[in-house]
This record gives structure tokens, C-alpha cells and sequence, in this order.
């Protein structure tokens, strides 16, 4: 799906289609073997699944830059780094940076090492790119922040109260939410205004999906 000068992906990535710059959040490369390391049974599948749709993506897209919205690797250095500077390393015509998040504490020699450039936030035109989503009131005017960390799930219903929450994209007034790229993260519902637009994945599909706009409930005074 294109949309003013983006193209959401349903790898659950978005792409700048004029500067040729592909996004994503959340990747939390690592995950699954630090989990594996504390002796939990997670499916060792899952690392190779984000791997080869991350390498598919490049491929496809063909991207000039790649900026990679935080928590590109979940913990401290496990084997599964050393995967993703292969990634990196093959595709030398393409630039990889990192707006760092809260699970990115790596050093930086190992961030140096694999040709990744380290940021606190960057702009790309009318776009601010960060990892946790700007305030409303610290994004300055004309300008739209691009955000992930929140790891958006829409939840929808169906009959007999039937319902599945969904990864998305969760575009507000000002602020685009993209969805954790990682297979193994986890979603969290959102709760949408009356004026935001939801894209959800659906069949490897990207789907604008109708939702209730999230209200307050007023606070029984006893």
C-alpha cells in the first residue's frame, strides 16, 4: 500500500518511496536465544525466519539506507549477532543505521564492527524518526514523528464476541507507529481517536481496518 511518498509492507516494514530509505522497529534480533539461554523451550525456527525475510525485504526493495527504529537486538551478545553482520556485510552498496532503544546495549564497538552507524534520532525530510513515539507537544509544527516500541496491535471483534489482534500501523495527526518487525515480541492493543487510521496485517496483506475510537471512561465518584 502507497501512500504519500511511503509504501507500507506487510513484512511489517514501511519504505520512503522517493529517498529509497526502508524502515523498521523492533526487530529484537536475539531474542530467542536469550530466552533459549535461560533454559526456556523456544522453537530455534523463529530466528531464521526473521532473518530471511529481513534478507528478502533488502532484496526486494532494494533500498539505498535502512534505518532501524530501536531494539535491533533484543540483550547482551549472543551467536545471532554475529547473523545479522552477515546480513549487514552483504549488501555493502546500502547504509544501516540504528536509532538506538532501550534493549540496544551493546557496546559501540560492536555496533562499529558490523558497519552500523548509531543515533539517537534522525530527519528525513518532514520526518523525525525515533524509537518510543515523541510527545505530542515536542514534535515541532510540519513536522511527522516516525516511532516504534510500542509494538501495536489492532484488536478486532467479530460475532459471538470472537476476536484477534492484529500487528498495524497506527497513523495519528502527527505521528506514524510502526509494528515490531520481530517474530517473537509480542502486541499490545491500541486505543485509536476518532481521527486515526489503522493498517493492519492480514494474509500478508496490508488492510486499513475500521475501529472504535478509544474513550475514557469517567471514573465512578462514590
Amino acid at each position: 500500500m502507497v501512500t504519500d511518498g511511503i509504501q507500507l509492507l506487510p513484512e511489517k516494514a514501511l519504505l520512503l518511496t522517493v529517498e529509497k530509505i526502508l524502515v523498521v522497529a523492533d526487530l529484537h534480533f536475539g531474542k530467542i536465544n536469550h530466552f533459549r539461554q535461560a533454559g526456556m523451550p523456544v522453537p530455534q525456527g523463529a530466528n531464521v525466519k526473521n532473518a530471511e525475510t529481513l534478507i528478502d525485504l533488502i532484496n526486494a526493495m532494494s533500498p539505498h539506507r535502512i534505518i532501524f527504529l530501536g531494539d535491533l537486538f533484543h540483550s547482551h551478545y549472543n551467536e545471532e549477532w554475529e547473523v545479522l553482520g552477515q546480513i549487514v556485510s552483504n549488501f555493502p552498496a546500502c547504509r544501516f543505521d540504528l536509532i538506538r532503544g532501550n534493549h540496544d546495549i551493546l557496546s559501540g564497538q560492536q555496533y562499529v564492527r558490523k558497519n552500523i552507524s548509531v543515533m539517537d534520532h534522525t530527519d528525513v525530510g518532514h520526518w523525525i524518526l525515533t524509537h518510543e513515539p515523541m510527545p505530542d507537544e515536542a514534535i515541532p509544527e510540519g513536522k511527522v514523528n516516525m516511532a516504534g516500541h510500542l509494538h501495536p496491535g489492532a484488536h478486532l471483534e467479530g460475532r459471538g464476541r470472537q476476536g484477534i489482534t492484529l500487528p498495524c500501523f497506527w497513523f495519528r495527526s502527527n505521528q506514524i507507529i510502526l509494528p515490531a518487525f520481530g517474530s517473537f515480541t509480542g502486541l499490545a492493543s491500541i486505543r485509536p481517536s476518532e481521527n486515526d487510521l489503522v493498517f493492519a496485517i492480514i494474509e500478508n496483506k496490508v488492510m486499513e481496518v475500521p475501529m472504535a475510537p478509544y474513550k475514557k471512561r469517567s471514573r465512578l465518584i462514590r
